[in-house]
This record gives structure tokens, sequence and C-alpha cells, in this order.
């Protein structure tokens, strides 16, 4: 045997698991629910269109999109803690500095705050990283569904 067998056995045997961390995994869950809150907490009736608290911060000139991109910056701090790579984190950041920029024109910037949604693709982005690189069970479960009941 020689020393590039020995030395991948090892690194095997000594690499970080790939399976599950339940605190990575509750990390998750606490973004994904910050996202929903921040993006999609609420309902407007007649139009079927969900809105967040941050799109109504949002409506406070200047101050209320401020404040929206900060809130939003703890979903990307916590991604990069939860060490996603460079990338992924730069990607993240600029959705939050579109999201408000734009968000920064009266009322049209308002409209598009509402409908981009930049914590929920923040998070989407985040589960899709972990889910690759090994720290959380996918969210879908691939499959096809049987109905049991008739």
């Amino acid at each position: 045997m020689d020393s590039s067998q020995t030395f991948s056995r090892t690194w095997r045997a000594n690499a970080p698991s790939r399976s599950a961390d339940p605190s990575r995994e509750a990390s998750l869950a606490r973004l994904e629910a910050l996202a929903h809150l921040l993006d999609s907490a609420f309902l407007i009736p007649g139009l079927n269109r969900r809105i967040g608290i941050e799109a109504i911060i949002g409506l406070v000139p200047v101050v209320g999109d401020i404040a929206g991109m900060v809130i939003s910056s703890y979903i990307v701090a916590e991604a990069r803690r939860l060490g996603a790579p460079r990338r992924l984190i730069a990607r993240m950041a600029l959705n939050v500095a579109f999201d408000g920029a734009i968000g920064l024109v009266p009322l049209a910037g308002d409209l598009f705050d509402a409908a981009f949604k930049a914590n929920r693709r923040n998070v989407r982005l985040l589960r899709r990283w972990m889910e690759r690189d090994g720290g959380v069970r996918p969210n879908e479960i691939d499959g096809t569904a049987v109905r049991l009941d008739g």
C-alpha cells in the first residue's frame, strides 16, 4: 500500500460527519420562520398576495427601508456563522442590497419589496447549500405519493 492510499483512508476516517446536525437544522428552521414573518406573514384579502413585516415597515420613507435591510442582514450574518461559502454570502448580500435600494423608491419600491421577497430567496439559497453540503436533511422527499383512502 502506498502513501496516497494511507492518506486517503486516514482522511476519510477523520473527515467531518456529513450526517444531519440538529443544531444547524434548528438554526435553519429559525431563519425560515423569520423569513416568513418578514416576507409573507400576512395575506392581503381579495388580492390573494402575501406580504410581510418588512413590506409594512418599508412604507415609512428611508428609515423603514434601512430597518428592513438591517433585519435582512441578520439572515446573511447567520449564513456566514453556519459556514456558507463567500460566494453564497455575497449573493445573499446582493439580494438584500438590491431589495433595499429599490425599496427606497417611493411606492414603486414598496410594491417591488413586497414582490421580491429577498429574505425567502436567501433562506432558500442557504437551505440548498446546506442540503448539498450535508448539514441538513432535504426539505422534500423524492418519490411518488400514493393515496391510501380509497
